[in-house]
């Protein structure tokens, strides 16, 4: 099992469940709760629990909230590289439903604080990669440095571009091997870089080869993972590059489970992803989206974001194989 490098986000997550979200100028009771997340945090404790040996690279403050990620980083045995910052740990709001929809504005803090030159001064552990994930709750200057120093290493560059409202440069863009949006992530990816209005709802009910046609035109070079919530995951690879599989895009069905909560259900596929990509071996990638697929359902049968990511045993116990 190689390493994976994870560079993001960790937050303080505050969570009320109330039976519908919140509209405008409506107040709603409901249950309160609050732990950790983040989609850097969040991933890495996905591929952690996957089985993957994991550092994770963030910005916290010297206050309570960086206390709690480097406990909780040191009791799920992350290797915590942090910058220090004046700014509070960052943190997040998050509405569930009672279908397990959500909501969630965050206070950035100090993950707006992780510089370029900071992930530089972490080369060695880059270097010790073999899957470099990040996503966009941190610079883009940062992000960009991590990927390009994921292929400078020989690593899998694995871009999560998540939230929906970040930007992603045609430079970042070009550096990352594998790109795995959600539905809306990917309709905003289509409008800023191919010109195509799609709305989000409406991508996974488009036609295969159109898919295919799409992801091609808007990452040429990188395998391209739009995942689709309940209706599973969609594959397209460039020419070429198939990665093991034998058709050049594909999609995989979702697992059937009792969902109660989405929060890191993202989070809980890419840090699995990483984690499989990270084992080596000839597998197929399919084989690797499918052992994703399966750990981002069973992580929304619990409550929580980083707190819900299931062991690789709970994997093998709930689906008979790991």
């Amino acid at each position: 099992m190689g390493k994976v490098v994870v560079v993001g986000s960790f937050n303080v997550d505050h969570v009320w469940t109330t039976p519908a979200l919140p509209r405008a100028g409506e107040t709603l009771s409901g249950e309160y709760a609050t732990g950790p997340g983040g989609k850097g945090f969040n991933q890495a404790v996905a591929a952690r629990r996957a089985g993957a040996d994991t550092a994770f690279v963030c910005a916290l403050g010297d206050d309570l909230g960086g206390q709690l990620a480097r406990s909780l980083a040191a009791a799920d045995g992350i290797d915590l590289r942090d910058q220090r910052s004046v700014r509070p740990t960052g943190t997040a709001g998050i509405y569930v439903d009672g279908e397990g929809r959500n909501s969630i504005v965050i206070g950035a803090g100090a993950n707006a604080e992780l510089s370029e030159d900071f992930i530089q001064a972490q080369r060695d552990t880059l270097a010790t990669a073999a899957v470099v994930l990040a996503q966009l709750e941190s610079p883009p200057d940062a992000v960009l440095a991590a990927m390009r120093a994921a292929r400078a290493g020989g690593a899998v560059a694995l871009l999560n571009p998540a939230p929906a409202n970040a930007t992603v440069t045609a430079e970042l863009k070009a550096a990352v091997d594998i790109l795995t949006p959600n539905e809306t992530e990917f309709a905003a990816l289509l409008a800023r870089h191919v010109g195509e209005r799609v709305d989000g709802d409406a991508i996974a009910a488009l036609d295969q080869a159109r898919l295919h046609a799409f992801c091609r035109e808007l990452a040429p070079e990188a395998s391209v993972v739009v995942t689709l919530g309940a209706s599973g995951c969609f594959v397209s690879h460039p020419a070429g590059a198939l990665r093991g599989d034998e058709s050049a895009y594909y999609r995989i069905p979702a697992e059937q489970v009792r969902a109660v909560d989405t929060t890191g259900a993202g989070d809980a596929f890419n840090g699995a992803l990483a984690a499989s990509l990270a084992e080596g071996g000839d597998a197929p990638f399919a084989t690797r989206v499918r052992f994703a697929t399966r750990y981002a359902a069973l992580s929304t049968e619990r409550h929580g974001a980083a707190a819900a990511m299931p062991r690789r045993s709970d994997l093998a116990e709930r689906f008979g194989a790991a």
